[in-house]
C-alpha cells in the first residue's frame, strides 16, 4: 500500500493549504497564545480561572483605627457625657475616648475648653492644641507619669 506522504510527493502543500502545515499555524499559535483573542471561548469553557487573582489572601483583616478630631470631640461632648465616657470637673472635662471605642485623636479643629483626654494614640498637633487650651492628653505610655 502506498503511503500518503509518497502519494503527495511533488505537491507543494501536501493537501494542507498554504499555511496549515507550517509551524503551529493550524492550531492558532503555540501554548496559551490567543486566549484573549481567538481562543477566548475555549478559555472560558475549559480554563476559566487561567486569568485572575492568585497568591495569598489575608483572612484576618487588620483592626481598623477609629479616629476623632478635636472639632468632632467638642461637638459630641454631650453625647460622651450621656454615655458616661466624659465627666465635667470644676476646671476641666475628663474624656475617656478608649472606653468610647475611639483609638486615635487627630488635631484638626479648635479647642475652646480645658480637657483631660485619655486615648491610645494622638497626633502631635492634637496634643499641642489640647495643651495650649490648658488641658492634657493621657497616652498609655504616660500612665506612670
Amino acid at each position: 500500500m502506498v503511503s500518503r506522504t509518497r502519494k503527495l510527493r511533488g505537491s507543494r502543500t501536501h493537501g494542507r493549504g498554504k499555511k496549515h502545515g507550517r509551524g503551529a499555524g493550524g492550531r492558532g499559535g503555540t501554548g496559551n497564545a490567543g486566549l484573549h483573542k481567538h481562543k477566548f471561548k475555549w478559555m472560558i469553557k475549559y480554563d476559566p480561572e487561567h486569568f485572575g487573582p492568585r497568591g495569598f489572601f489575608r483572612h484576618a483583616q487588620p483592626h481598623p483605627t477609629s479616629a476623632i478630631d478635636l472639632e468632632d470631640l467638642a461637638r459630641r461632648i454631650g453625647e460622651f457625657e450621656a454615655a458616661g465616657h466624659a465627666k465635667k470637673d470644676d476646671s476641666r472635662i475628663n474624656v475617656d475616648l478608649t472606653a468610647a471605642g475611639i483609638d486615635k485623636l487627630l488635631g484638626s479643629g479648635r479647642v475652646t475648653m480645658a480637657m483631660r483626654i485619655t486615648v491610645a494614640k494622638a497626633s502631635p498637633a492634637a496634643v499641642a492644641k489640647v495643651s495650649g487650651a490648658g488641658g492634657e492628653v493621657v497616652l498609655p505610655g504616660d500612665a506612670g507619669k
